[in-house]
This record gives structure tokens, C-alpha cells and sequence, in this order.
């Protein structure tokens, strides 16, 4: 009994180091039940001594996200191991989910890893902002989210994490808190834009260009941070030495842990996570191929595929999946009803609001699997359908109105796919991809009567998913009688402007051997057949930077002329503006170029203006420029 009562006693004296660490929890703040039980793991733990730093490494750097205006979102692995724990258990059901109290699930781990971590405004963390010590455990795979409170808006910070009563610590991290919520901004506030890293397609070269250049302020990733195919699916990394782990196609939360740790193997990856703060959603590729609601493009809730893939239901693999994501990404856990809400918003001061939306996995209609084109497109239109379902609908228009009533000067929406109508030949019946928001066309027409019948200005929607770099007049080319009719040379009848980015390895839409002369002629075709469609690239990997003032948002996309190795080269690709209340991509000269000051690009098609292609690359690491040399 005293024993008993001893245990009890170090549980709940325990808890409050546990606490700390914002993985214990439930992603549900409705659901505590599918956290991991504190009082379970004390238990456990009890007697046992903590794992010796020396046993102990940072395996995955460090890394920062979701800031708010006086707090911000800290993350390490402090782990005995590089490997990840093997445990498969999901978050749902009522087993006793994450005890380990069974060999079962996973062999017992008693021991766990004690972290103290601080937060100052200055490089030697001196100046303490805020401290804390935080326990974790194999039960969430070793790692650390702590949330830093007490910070002063719009600052510079600098962190580092400590294995308790040792020497040994983490890389010391940089990370900033946003502008004070609905006051003046004092400068511009930079962003960089990336989405879709596929780890065997190459290096993640973009993301160490930032690093380098130390040109922004704060990092949105718009999704597929990761692709669950084994090797040789979507790319063979063996030439690379870049082959994902584990080497077979994702299901267990096993997979999505490795695989995740993967990923954060390549080093200008996790440069960037240690340099500056992310706000990031996922996209399909996080869970597997065209998900939605009930299934995904090779796995349905039905019993073919339940017995095909080897007893993994969707719902199975997806909180798998979730859980994962949750656990390896410095990300905030808002308010969800069903373990699955991401979509959240962000105020940048008076100066923008960051919408971030779920156009994936949260209560989307059907989409197309491959095997249903037709079926999609006969119900494109059908006012039913909706890309987030209509809770998060609903949470969309509302923040969208109530942003503009607040008097903030833009709106940035982030989603995964591309947003505008792309008809990709003279058949205006036949889109891009129906897997976007064409679609879903009356979800779209909804968005855009939020937007002109409550004269909501300002609007910057921001994409990626597609591999390709698209810029276009935000335009309701279907709208109602009495509308505005959209000019394509002035750009009058707009209503914004969408700013979609390449990927950051994935290859192009046109495959990944694709030619500069075979993407020239389909990029021409494609701003020959869209009115609103102003520029398109579809043979560089890349990604694009945002500068955003009270007088207007300049976009800036650049190029990476090579994947294949490790390298710091990048071409400046083309570069955009739109000024405050003008709602669509300014405009310069006779002829009504759309890029900034009438100059040419450098590739793609500029629908009224001209490329000019050079190959001038900047070497981010020597500082230097030089004509890359195509091979």
C-alpha cells in the first residue's frame, strides 16, 4: 500500500514536467482521452533512472513554429537513438492507447529523457525571456514541443535546449514573434513560400538558399512535407545516397515517424527549421495520394482494399499519420473537434492575417482517384461538394469578413492547391487537375461571393501542390449578372491575386526529364487559353519569397537549376507586385507587362511582356553570380 501510495505521489509530482511537453497531449482539445496518460507514464517510469546524457544525442536539430505576438512554439528530439520507436498503436478506439503498459504494442521503455530549455533576446542567452524543463519518453518518439510564453511581439529570440544537469545541448535556435495584434507594423515583413519536397528527387537546396541569403522573416509551408512511396515510385534516391526509410510504402505510425526523421536528415532542411519560425499545413502526401474524407487515391474504406493493404483502414493509417505529423512539427494543437483540425489563422499586426486552410483531409467530398475522372467531372459543379467541409467553410468566410471589418490592410490564404481556373487546351472542359479547386467549382464560387458581395479587398491567395509556378488575376470568370467583367490587359474586374509556387524538389507536371524548349511550348499554350493566368513556369524547382508593406506585396520567385547535388544556386526567375487597393498584379508601359517595371522574365511565359533567358545564377555560398551551364 505505501509503495502504491508512493508511485501515486511521484505520478502527480511528475506530471508537471510532463505537462510540459505539449506532445503528451490530445491533438484534441474535445478529446483528452487519445493524449497519452501522464499518470501511466510516471507510473511506469517510477524507480527507474532517466537515460545518461552521454547516452544521448539532438538527433534532428532544433526547430520553431506558429508564433503568435508573445509566444512561440519550440521543438527538438532528445533521443537515445536515431531510430524512432517502433511502437504502431493508433489514436483511436479505447484501447489503452501509448501506455507501453504491453508487451503487445511495444517493448517497455522505463526510462526517460529530462530537457531544460531557455529563450533570450540575445545570441549568448543571457537575456532570459523564458525557461522551463519539460520530460519526454519513447512514448511520443523522444520529442519536445514546449510552448515559450511572456515574449515581446515582433522580437528576435534565440533558444537552446539542455539534457538536465549536463553540458550537452541542442544547436541554438533563432526564431521571432509576430507584429502586436492590430497595431502598425514598423517595416515589411518578408516570408518565403515552399511546398513538396520529395526526398529521392534531389536536395532540398531551396531551403538552405534562405538560410543564406537570411532574407525573410518567417517560413509557410503549404504542404507535402514528406511522400509515403517506397523507393523507385516517385523517384530512386540509390544515386543519391537519398533512398526514404523505412523502404516501402507508408502505414503504421512507425512509417510515418521514420519517414518524417528521414526528411529531417537532409541539412538544409534543418537549417532552415533552426534559423527561422514555420507556419505550415499539410497536404495530401503527409497521409498518401489524393486523400479525402473516406479514402485516398490506393486506399478506400472498403474491404478489397482493407485486405489488399494489409489490414490498414483509412481511418487507421490517417491517425498514424496525424499523429506523427503532430509529434515531429513545431506546431501549435488548436481548438478540434476531430483530431484532424489544422486549418488555423495568424495577425500580422494591421498589416495582413494568415488564413491557413485544410483543403485535404478535413471532410473533403470525394476527389479524383484516377479511376473516376469522369465521374468527377459530371459532379464538378455540384453545389454538395466542398474541399474542407462546411464547419471549416463556415470558419473561412467568417475570419475572412471579420479580417476585413478589423481594417487589416491584406488577407494571405494559404491552401494546397491551385486555386484559379487552368484549362489546359482549347477544351474549356477539361482542367488541370480535378483534384484541386477546379474540381470544385461551387466551393470556389462561394469564396468568391464572400469576397465581392461583402467587398472584401486585398486578397492574396497563396498555392502550392502543383509543381509548377502559376500568377494570376483572382478572377470569378463565372460570376453572377452585373459583375464587373475582368479585363486580362488592365487586370479591372479582379478581385486579388493568387501566388502559386513550384515544388521544392517534386518534379515538374510535365515529368522529371522534361526539356526548357518542351515546358516553353506547353507554357505558352497554358497563358494562351487563361485569361487570368499572367505568368507560368513548369520547368524550374523552386519556390518563391513575399515582401509585404501598407503600400503593396512584391513576389518574388526564384529557380533551382540543379537538384541532383548539393549545391547554393539559385535564378532569379520573376518578380511581381500589387499595390493596396488595386486588387490584381500591377501593370507597366505601353503594353501592360505585368512584371515588375515592364522587365522581362526569365523563363516561363509572361502573357503580355517578354522572356528573356540568361541562366545568371547567384551561388548562395560563394556570393557570387555565374551562367549556369545546362547539361
Amino acid at each position: 500500500m505505501r509503495q502504491t501510495t508512493a508511485v501515486l505521489l511521484f505520478a502527480a509530482g511528475a506530471s508537471a514536467f510532463y505537462a510540459g511537453n505539449i506532445n503528451y497531449f490530445s491533438p484534441s482539445l474535445h478529446h483528452p482521452s487519445l493524449g497519452i496518460s501522464i499518470p501511466k507514464v510516471a507510473a511506469r517510469t517510477y524507480g527507474s533512472s532517466p537515460w545518461k546524457p552521454e547516452q544521448l544525442n539532438f538527433t534532428h536539430g532544433v526547430a520553431s513554429g506558429d508564433p503568435y505576438d508573445d509566444s512561440v512554439i519550440l521543438w527538438t528530439r532528445a533521443a537515445p537513438q536515431m531510430d524512432n520507436d517502433h511502437s504502431n498503436t493508433t489514436v483511436s478506439g479505447t484501447t489503452a492507447l501509448f501506455s507501453h503498459e504491453t508487451e503487445e504494442f511495444v517493448k517497455l521503455s522505463k526510462s526517460t529523457v529530462c530537457v531544460d530549455w531557455k529563450i533570450a533576446t540575445d545570441e549568448k542567452l543571457e537575456k532570459v525571456a523564458d525557461e522551463g524543463r519539460a520530460w519526454t519518453s519513447s512514448d511520443i518518439d523522444f520529442t519536445v514541443k514546449v510552448e515559450a510564453k511572456r515574449l515581446y511581439p515582433f522580437t528576435t529570440y534565440h533558444y537552446q535546449f539542455n539534457i538536465c544537469d549536463s553540458d550537452k545541448s541542442s544547436p541554438v535556435g533563432r526564431t521571432k514573434t509576430l507584429p502586436a495584434r492590430g497595431k502598425k507594423v514598423q517595416s515589411d515583413i518578408k516570408l518565403a513560400v515552399y511546398s513538396c519536397n520529395n526526398y529521392p528527387q534531389g536536395f532540398f537546396n531551396v531551403f538552405g538558399n534562405t538560410v543564406r541569403k537570411d532574407s525573410v522573416d518567417f517560413i509557410v509551408f503549404l504542404g507535402d512535407y514528406i511522400y509515403e512511396y517506397k523507393n523507385g515510385q516517385y523517384g530512386w534516391g540509390d544515386a543519391l545516397g537519398r533512398v526514404p526509410q523505412p523502404d516501402r510504402l507508408i502505414f503504421t505510425l512507425y512509417d510515418y515517424r521514420r519517414r518524417i526523421a528521414t526528411y529531417r536528415t537532409d541539412l538544409d532542411l534543418v537549417a532552415n527549421h533552426q534559423k527561422f519560425p514555420w507556419v505550415q499545413v499539410w497536404d495530401d502526401h503527409e497521409v498518401a495520394d489524393n486523400t479525402w474524407r473516406d479514402g485516398g487515391a490506393f486506399l478506400e474504406n472498403v474491404e478489397g482494399s482493407f485486405i489488399r493493404d494489409g489490414g490498414v483502414s483509412t481511418d487507421s493509417r490517417k491517425a498514424n499519420a496525424v499523429r506523427a505529423y503532430f509529434e515531429w512539427m513545431p506546431i501549435r494543437q488548436v481548438d478540434m473537434d476531430d483530431n484532424l483540425r489544422i486549418w488555423r489563422d495568424f495577425k500580422f499586426g494591421d498589416l495582413f492575417d494568415l488564413i491557413m486552410l485544410d483543403t485535404r483531409h478535413y471532410d473533403r467530398s470525394i476527389t479524383d482517384l484516377y479511376a473516376n475522372v469522369e465521374y468527377i467531372k459530371a459532379i464538378s459543379n455540384d453545389t454538395s461538394r466542398s474541399l474542407m467541409g462546411p464547419r471549416q467553410e463556415a470558419w473561412f468566410y467568417r475570419t475572412l469578413k471579420q479580417s476585413s471589418a478589423r481594417g487589416t490592410k491584406w488577407r494571405l490564404i494559404g491552401n494546397q492547391a491551385v486555386f484559379s481556373q487552368l484549362i489546359v487546351s482549347d477544351d474549356t472542359d477539361l482542367p488541370f487537375n480535378y483534384d484541386a479547386w477546379d474540381g470544385y467549382v461551387a466551393n470556389r464560387n462561394r469564396t468568391f461571393a464572400t469576397l465581392y458581395e461583402n467587398n472584401i479587398t486585398n486578397n492574396i491567395m497563396l498555392a502550392g501542390d502543383s509543381h509548377a509556378s502559376w500568377v494570376s488575376d483572382l478572377v470569378w470568370l463565372d460570376g453572377p449578372t452585373g459583375q464587373e467583367e475582368y479585363d486580362p490587359i488592365t487586370g479591372r474586374g479582379s478581385i486579388g491575386v493568387e501566388f502559386a509556387g513550384s515544388a521544392v524538389t517534386s518534379p515538374s507536371p510535365l515529368g522529371q526529364n522534361t526539356t526548357m524548349k518542351n515546358t516553353e511550348a506547353n507554357t505558352k499554350l497554358l497563358t494562351s487559353v487563361n485569361k487570368e493566368l499572367q505568368w507560368t513556369d513548369l520547368y524550374y524547382r523552386g519556390y518563391y519569397e513575399l515582401s509585404i508593406g501598407y503600400a503593396g506585396v512584391n513576389a518574388s520567385f526564384y529557380g533551382s537549376p540543379d537538384i541532383r547535388t548539393r549545391n547554393g544556386f539559385e535564378v532569379s526567375l520573376a518578380n511581381f507586385t500589387v499595390r493596396d487597393g488595386e486588387h490584381r498584379l500591377a501593370r507597366y508601359g505601353e503594353n501592360m507587362v505585368a512584371s515588375v517595371d515592364g522587365k522581362p522574365v526569365e523563363f516561363g511565359s509572361l502573357q503580355r511582356g517578354e522572356t528573356v533567358t540568361r541562366n545568371e545564377t547567384f551561388d548562395t555560398v560563394e556570393k557570387k553570380w555565374f551562367i549556369f551551364e545546362k547539361k
